[in-house]
């Protein structure tokens, strides 16, 4: 049995993404899913890492998050929401985050989630990243609304390519050791279309809804978003002259 982890990251449960995500969790548990779902902002996430968050931290000290966290793992006092996410995730087989596009990057409180449910020391640490991450075997996939349309949003639009929009998130995911699935992308989701445009959107995104099953059904044949492995890396982490760049962000020429 497969167990799917829904992470929402939207103020408003009956925004297209919220309905989203219920979609996917509909479809997840009629497949015979066990199905784990953080809503973030409706469980009251708090996205900002800081001291308070470490009752046994000595004010007196700078705070580093990454020595605290590694201090914290050890001695096992992690904050408890940090706790119950990292379980969910070591649960889960596949993680399917849903959000918005924001200011050409997931809202802050997914990349929140990021900076403290990744502890270092609990799920992350020098020697287990990338190809040896904690989460290697597992999946993530981003099902993604832009308020900008699908030109826009193309590797010579205006609003810049989505994809390398995303890679930042993608490549956290890859380091933990995830392999992360191409995104499902829905553009021009705003709430200011009138008329037959509203018309027309309210209809694409019921057909979104509709067909999520299928994707769900189809999620083990979906493809993967390319990263260069560690082998391809020199001794001084940079990538050999003979290993193919499978990214802009990694590449030969500056």
């Amino acid at each position: 049995m497969t167990t799917t982890l829904i992470v929402l990251a939207h103020p408003e449960p009956r925004s297209f993404n919220g309905a989203w995500a219920e979609a996917t969790r509909q479809a997840c548990l009629a497949a015979g899913d066990t199905v784990l779902f953080s809503d973030l902002v409706q469980m009251g996430f708090d996205p900002v890492e800081a001291p308070r968050h470490y009752p046994t931290f000595d004010n007196r000290s700078n705070f580093d998050p990454l020595v605290v966290q590694e201090a914290a793992a050890e001695r096992d006092v992690l904050p408890p929401d940090v706790v119950s996410e990292i379980e969910r995730l070591r649960r889960a087989d596949r993680v399917i985050f849903h959000f918005p596009i924001w200011w050409f990057s997931p809202p802050a409180v997914l990349k929140g989630w990021l900076d403290r449910v990744m502890s270092h020391g609990a799920v992350h640490d020098v020697g287990n990243r990338f190809d040896t991450g904690h989460f290697v075997g597992k999946k993530a996939l981003f099902c993604v609304t832009t308020g900008s349309r699908a030109s826009e949003s193309a590797y010579n639009g205006k609003e810049g390519d989505i994809r390398m929009l995303l890679w930042p998130f993608a490549y956290a995911l890859r380091y933990m050791g995830f392999t992360v699935l191409e995104p499902e992308i829905v553009h021009g989701v705003h709430g200011y279309h009138s008329g037959q445009r509203q018309k027309d959107m309210i209809a694409r995104l019921d057909e979104v809804l509709t067909s999520q099953p299928k994707l769900i059904e189809a999620f083990g044949t979906r493809s993967a978003v390319p990263f260069n492995a560690d082998q391809d890396f020199d001794e001084d982490g940079q990538l050999k002259p003979d290993r193919p760049s499978q990214s802009r962000f990694i590449r030969h020429d500056p």
